[in-house]
């Protein structure tokens, strides 16, 4: 394509090439009349065609007005009062060709640049293959690539016409140009600088002699993210006007190469920060370092290697059974069988087949004599999750089983001996459950020897950020989704909400994200977690009652029920706990003082 005007030339080697006034366009140009991302042009592989990408910005097609169409050889595309001419030939007018050279080989060598990024590791080698792309396209003696980070600009690399790295780089920039360029956000020409009335008496021109400097701002959404700087020492070799609108359309297309890249680079980063993370966090399968899990660790520890019964308490989805499982692999039965039985999850007529096994002709459909789970957890471990869902005529049996190490099938006559390790899980209140009758007071002291209680998602700090990342890593990879991370919004919105369904909900949401989201990034909305979807703030007053409540309902329980010793314990009315106790009917007394 060849600009009107002042002839410019914008080869088309991309399938999608934006056109527009922003400078992370493909085509950039600079004038008002053109929307900041104009419209676009798309090879499908046969045809060229054009589409409006802002439907205020106005589209000429040879004179008619057109929201998109199909181009052919010498059509011509009007944006605002810009006239582009589009041609399928490598062919340039000999008014164009000496003006557009320069122009020409500046776009070959960053389309040349462009390609190498996908080659490129580090971000070293990305930055110093820049500049010397830089000072190739536009003959200059040195250039520098300056970083605009908080602590304000930083000269990332220094370097001259023979690829070298100038150990003094830093004491040849000219700050008041830098700062020109940082407060405007635009380009700066210094055509002949020791005689330019504005910058000749400018310390750094007059003590380095500088002849010609140029910079270009990089920029991205418009923020600045560093400055492109070159200069030459000789007054042959000064700068003219078009050596800058090279420069600037290198700038606007490498903003984008050195987003991507740093953004690489942060991914990188923070993908070793979890590695090394998860290296110190990592407990088998279970990830944390919050204090409460780190006592859990060590309440693991102690107790793996021997055969005491453990009731792993806690919400639904905090891993009960990957403490289980931790327990078990720790033990000296980990080589051995690790059954696993959700009580809740069976029908009750079924329940002690399940756990005990039946013989032939037991009941209808007893067409053959199995095993139950405490014949296959024989030598081995046998983890009862959702134990609290037993009902109290298993509860006797399993009580029976436990202690005399011995089972009975259904349907037969004859006791089987059992050598196995119980680790039992709960999300209930057994205590609650044990005063209001549900749950036998001997079976909960049977399986209560040692317990390991697991925190809430919400209770775990930043374990729960390590999580999110450690899943989206893994699901990523299995599922082959493009998201590489998520958002500041998305790990703030992580952060503060509530999780009732704690890491299993973390861990759905997520494999949801990777599978729906079109972005680099997972954001608040892929997650669903936008502001209304979050738990409301209560207010100083309620939140204070409800601690109150559930504080008095605690030490209510210490006390077996006692409303009297409660009440002097906390040093408060009788009254206060019977005004609490009518809020929960469920709290009931076993040994009520009156």
């Amino acid at each position: 394509m060849v600009a009107s005007g002042k002839p410019r030339i914008f080869p088309i080697y991309k399938k999608i090439v934006s056109i527009g006034r922003a400078g992370g366009n493909d085509i950039c140009i600079d004038d008002e009349s053109v929307a900041d991302y104009h419209a676009q042009v798309i090879f499908d592989g046969r045809e060229f065609n054009f589409s409006e990408v802002d439907s205020r910005g106005e589209i000429l097609l040879n004179t008619k007005k057109k929201r998109r169409g199909r181009l052919v050889h010498g059509d011509r595309l009007t944006l605002g009062t810009i006239e582009l001419s589009f041609s399928l030939y490598d062919e340039v007018a000999a008014v164009t060709q000496n003006d557009s050279t320069t122009e020409l080989s500046g776009l070959r060598k960053l389309f040349e640049f462009s390609q190498r990024l996908m080659e490129l590791r580090s971000m070293p080698e990305l930055l110093s293959a820049l500049m010397d792309a830089v000072i190739e396209v536009t003959n200059a003696d040195k250039g520098f690539l300056i970083l605009v980070e908080e602590g304000g600009p930083r000269v990332a690399v220094a370097r001259n016409l023979n690829h070298e790295n100038l150990s003094d780089g830093v004491r040849q920039l000219s700050d008041s140009i830098i700062k020109r360029v940082i407060e405007s956000k635009k380009p700066i020409i210094v055509s002949d600088a020791l005689h330019d009335e504005q910058w000749k008496a400018s310390e750094s021109v007059m003590n380095f002699k500088l002849c010609s400097v140029m910079c270009a701002p990089l920029m991205a959404q418009g923020e600045l993210l560093g400055i492109l700087y070159v200069g030459n020492d000789n007054v042959v070799n000064l700068f003219e006007e078009r050596s800058l609108d090279v420069l600037t359309i290198f700038a606007g297309q490498a903003s984008l190469i050195l987003q991507h890249a740093m953004l690489l680079n942060t991914l990188k980063t923070d993908f070793d920060n979890l590695k090394q993370k998860l290296e110190m966090s990592r407990f088998g399968d279970i990830i944390g370092s919050s204090p409460t899990m780190l006592e859990v660790f060590r309440t693991v520890e102690k107790v793996a290697n021997t055969d005491i019964s453990v009731l792993i308490t806690g919400e639904t989805g905090t891993g009960k059974e990957l403490i289980a499982r931790a327990l078990h692999d720790r033990s000296s039965r980990a080589n051995k069988p690790f059954i696993v039985v959700n009580c809740g999850a069976i029908p009750e007529n079924l329940i002690e087949s399940e756990l005990f096994g039946h013989v032939r002709g037991a009941f209808t459909g007893a067409v053959a004599t199995r095993p139950g789970k405490f014949q296959l957890a024989d030598t081995g471990t046998l983890f009862l999750d959702e134990v609290g869902e037993l009902p109290l005529s298993l509860q006797v049996k399993l009580l029976r089983a436990l202690q005399e190490k011995t089972v009975l099938k259904v349907g037969d006559t004859k006791p089987e001996r059992v050598d196995i390790r119980v680790v039992a899980a709960t999300n209930r209140e057994l205590e609650h459950e044990m005063r209001t009758g549900n749950f036998r007071e001997d079976l909960y002291y049977r399986l209560n020897v040692i317990n390991v209680h697991l925190p809430a998602l919400r209770e775990r700090g930043d374990d729960i950020i390590v999580l999110a990342k450690y899943l989206l890593q893994k699901y990523g990879a299995e599922l082959g989704g493009n998201v590489k991370g998520f958002t500041p919004n998305a790990l703030i919105a992580i952060r503060k909400y509530d999780w009732p369904g704690n890491v299993r909900q973390l861990e759905n949401r997520i494999k949801k994200a990777v599978v729906m989201c079109d972005k680099t990034l997972i954001g608040v909305e892929d997650l669903d977690m936008l502001p209304e979807a979050m738990a409301p703030i209560t207010t100083l007053t309620q939140a204070r009652e409800d601690f109150q409540r559930r504080y008095i309902l605690e030490v209510l329980e210490r006390n077996n029920g006692n409303r009297t010793k409660t009440a002097r314990d906390l040093g408060v009315d009788p009254r206060t706990i019977f005004r609490y106790l009518e809020r929960e009917p469920d709290a009931k007394e076993p040994n009520p003082e009156h």
